[in-house]
């Protein structure tokens, strides 16, 4: 019954992946820390571009560290905004390339959050992660199987020929040749 196909293209995730970040960075300070109290990472922003065969993704977000000094007596914190750029190559699906018009989404699966932090004298020391997704959405085309005795064309009906014959057949005296017919 289904031996005929119709293709189509149309857009598709054509590549999909998920990668866990580590980074490590460190930060100076003016006073000598005696104890790190917290650290915390907000207002992270990324987008992702083609770059050969490889995806490229460019983001920041700002750093905030809470930190004792004078023996514990006071507190500050450090605030910095950090750039960052990863690299990845995600495999696309069968049939498929990364191209220039291929559209890359990036998204946050997992916020970057901080892991590990120590301080030494006038520098703290600390560890990001963060787990991106990446889809590539492309065009794909698909095939789809359709009935043989489906006809492609539908019939095009001319409602000005219709009326045109509606008008032909009506007869305006039909109720006078009704009355004669009687007498």
């Amino acid at each position: 019954m289904f031996n005929n196909y119709k293709e189509i293209v149309t857009k598709a995730i054509i590549g999909k992946g998920k990668k866990t970040f580590k980074n490590e960075y460190e930060i100076d300070i003016d006073k000598k820390a005696d104890t790190v109290l917290g650290c915390w990472v907000i207002n992270h922003n990324l987008k992702g571009v083609k770059d050969g065969d490889y995806i490229r993704i460019n983001g920041s977000y700002d750093i905030n560290i809470w930190y004792s000094y004078d023996n514990n007596t006071k507190t500050d914190v450090v605030s910095k905004k950090m750039f960052y750029e990863e690299k990845v190559k995600v495999r696309v699906k069968d049939n498929s390339s990364l191209n220039d018009d291929s559209e890359i989404i990036i998204r946050s699966l997992k916020n970057p959050t901080c892991i590990d932090v120590s301080n030494e004298d006038k520098t703290i020391k600390y560890t990001i992660s963060k787990e991106l997704g990446i889809e590539i959405v492309g065009d794909q085309k698909i095939r789809i199987a359709v009935s043989n005795n489906e006809d492609d064309y539908d019939i095009i009906i001319d409602e000005d020929e219709i009326n045109k014959e509606i008008d032909k057949q009506v007869n305006v005296n039909y109720l006078e040749d009704k009355n004669e017919d009687k007498q």
